[in-house]
């Protein structure tokens, strides 16, 4: 191909230079960051030779071309464009700033607090499970035992503002020990503990108080225990300090004074005007929301209950983190989790209900695990493969998540934890088991008869010419962001595969399969990009952006082609349940190698989350999907 005349006419349909941001390239794709979206020509951009695909991610516009294509189109480009070559950490960051401010706000909020879930999830289990058993067992409550492991399920939420300020900082560019030690400042024992607060005002003993910027106003001097949101603004504001202390103070002083500086500044500003400010806003937001799932007759918690999976789809769910975690250091009981709930169980159930009305083995297979997923609390699965898919199912998930949220509202069911719903629930509603069950029933029947009652299957279309005898590759109409099994055998998850790279995530997200036949047939419609000269592992490339791995056995490249026979070659576009490739698996075993095969999206970390359905699987069963490439179609 002409590689300067694919590069001119990309730089063309863009907008020219001065709709460009920033431009890299991975594998196979170019990657460019756009000024404005209004001004491509998406249609022309798709028609250009050489060009197998474009789609939007992540605030990037990415064009496939192909592996060592993509290098040369990626040159001309910046010639013809008078750009210089970026990372593809440079152009996510580029990315990212064009986002609109609320959605990079969301999704701050989001990577401050997923990381310190597991965290939270087993101090709320931990919490569950104690007041259970001291319900089975009441002497437990007098025992040693109960004291050890009753500390253990509030640390989390004692130190909440120091867990929020570590991920925070590492989210905002800054020193975690630095973040560390603002989210220490707000909690410290010289200050009143903030949830003491009520008992000094019974007592009317004064809380003590410090007259602040020179004697202009004075401030309460009480911690900020039970408080998110002051303190990632805190670290934030920290973070700018010390980057720009970074920038200007000379290098032989900057362990010195920027540390010293950064810390007293952010301090200060932080307990004399930015925590109590902020404090107040999230005392307010609390108090809001607690009186929209209160307002009578459940109408607050219905509107919710009905939304939420919407809010799933846009990506922004966990913007509820911040939400949650208020209520449970502030009250200690989170009622917002019976709304994520009753939204969670009723897509399951909606799910479930085509899984078992349709007669097309391709959706029952993925319809019905990703029904299972859903009830304990993974939506993904449900809602990006089957329910959006359908409309009609995702409309019944938000009529039963609707009516499930009024149960829980009238009921004022609350959780000892955050980040579990679903069946997993039960350990964290301890007091309100009853009611929970109740919650969860009414979700699911609601759901699923108002979804059996709207699904209607289209009935299949009769061939209008007969199949050919000699098409062996299976029809199969390829779903966004699917990849269908290419072995067949028993799916393991991505940590259980015996090599600790492929285990850990470093090549990216998957899963493996303990294969069942020799055989690897096409995961998807897409292009062959690498083949391994020992013939055992193949690199494709789908049409939506996905770029995959199949490597079949542990250590086989030791093998240097021995039991293995290729009927693909790089460059080829093959089909969905096409043979690519035989292997031998009794020879592998013989020669002393596990015969685990390992299925890795190479770029997940590119596309967002990966939901993969384990168990015994058939070639072209739906096996994993990838959330970014079913949003963006």
């Amino acid at each position: 191909m002409d590689y300067r005349k694919c590069a001119q006419e990309i730089f063309r349909h863009v907008g020219g230079r001065e709709n460009l941001v920033s431009a890299a390239h991975c594998a196979t794709r170019l990657r460019l960051v756009i000024a404005d979206n209004g001004k491509l020509d998406m249609d022309a951009l798709e028609d250009i030779d050489g060009v197998k695909g474009v789609f939007s991610n992540a605030g990037q516009l990415q064009l496939i071309l192909g592996t060592g294509t993509v290098n040369k189109v990626y040159d001309e480009f910046l010639a013809v464009s008078g750009m210089t070559a970026a990372t593809k950490e440079e152009v996510k960051a580029a990315a990212a700033a064009r986002q609109p401010l609320p959605k990079r706000m969301v999704k701050a909020l989001g990577d401050v607090f997923v990381p310190i879930l597991p965290a939270i999830v087993a101090s709320g289990l931990i919490m569950g499970l104690l007041e259970g058993l001291c319900k089975a067992f009441p002497t437990l409550a007098d025992s040693g035992t109960y004291t050890i492991f009753h500390l253990f399920s509030n640390a989390a939420f004692v130190f909440l503002p120091i867990l929020v300020a570590v991920s925070a900082a590492r989210v905002f560019g800054g020193n975690i020990f630095l973040g560390a030690v603002i989210g220490m400042i707000m909690i410290h024992t010289d200050l009143v503990n903030a949830w003491s607060v009520a008992d000094y005002v019974a007592s009317g003993t004064p809380i003590p108080t410090a007259d602040v910027w020179f004697g202009l106003f004075d401030i309460n001097l009480t911690g900020y225990q039970g408080h998110v949101i002051p303190v990632i603004i805190a670290v934030w504001i920290m973070c700018q300090i010390e980057k720009r202390l970074h920038k200007v103070v000379p290098e032989m002083l900057d362990l010195f004074i920027t540390p010293l500086v950064t810390v007293c500044a952010t301090g200060y500003l932080t307990l004399t005007v930015f925590g109590p400010v902020f404090s107040t806003l999230e005392n307010w937001v609390l108090e809001g929301v607690q009186m929209l799932i209160t307002i009578p007759f459940g109408i607050g918690a219905a509107l919710m209950g009905a939304i939420y999976p919407l809010t799933v789809v846009c990506g922004v769910h966990h913007m509820y983190n911040v939400i949650e975690a208020g209520m449970l250091s502030s009250v200690g009981l989170n009622t917002w989790m019976p709304i994520a709930s009753a939204a969670n169980f009723a897509q399951g159930a909606a799910c479930l209900a085509i899984a078992l009305k349709t007669r097309e083995r391709k959706t029952k297979a993925l319809a019905l695990p990703s029904a299972m997923s859903a009830a304990l609390g993974i939506t993904e699965p449900a809602i990006f493969g089957v329910n959006l898919r359908l409309v009609k199912p995702l409309v019944a998930g938000m009529i039963g998540g609707a009516a499930g949220s009024v149960v829980g509202s009238m009921f004022h069911i609350g959780a000892t934890a955050y980040g579990v719903t679903g069946l997993f629930g039960f350990l964290t509603t301890t007091d309100y088991i009853v009611p929970y069950a109740i919650e969860l029933a009414v979700s699911f029947v609601v759901a699923f008869a108002v979804s059996w009652f709207l699904y209607k299957e289209k009935a299949p279309e009769t061939a209008s010419a007969p199949v050919s005898q000699a098409e062996t590759t299976p029809a199969l109409t390829c779903q966004p962001g699917v990849v269908y099994c290419p072995i067949q055998g028993k799916v393991i998850p991505l940590e259980e595969i015996p090599d600790d790279t492929f285990a850990t995530g470093v090549l990216g997200e998957g899963f493996g399969i303990q294969p069942a036949v020799g055989r690897v047939v096409a995961p998807f419609d897409g292009e062959v990009t690498t083949v391994a000269e020992s013939k055992h592992a193949i690199g494709l490339a789908s049409s939506d952006g996905m770029e995959l791995l199949i490597h079949v056995g542990i250590n086989t490249v030791e093998m240097n082609g021995e039991g293995f026979t290729l009927h693909v070659s790089e460059g080829d576009q093959v089909k969905a349940g096409q043979l690519l490739l035989d292997f031998d698996l009794e020879l592998i075993a013989k020669k002393g190698y596990p015969t685990t095969t390992a299925v890795l999206v190479t770029n997940s970390e590119d596309l967002g989350s990966v939901s993969v359905h384990a168990g015994d699987q058939a070639s072209l069963d739906p096996i994993l999907t990838v959330k970014a490439c079913v949003s963006n179609n």
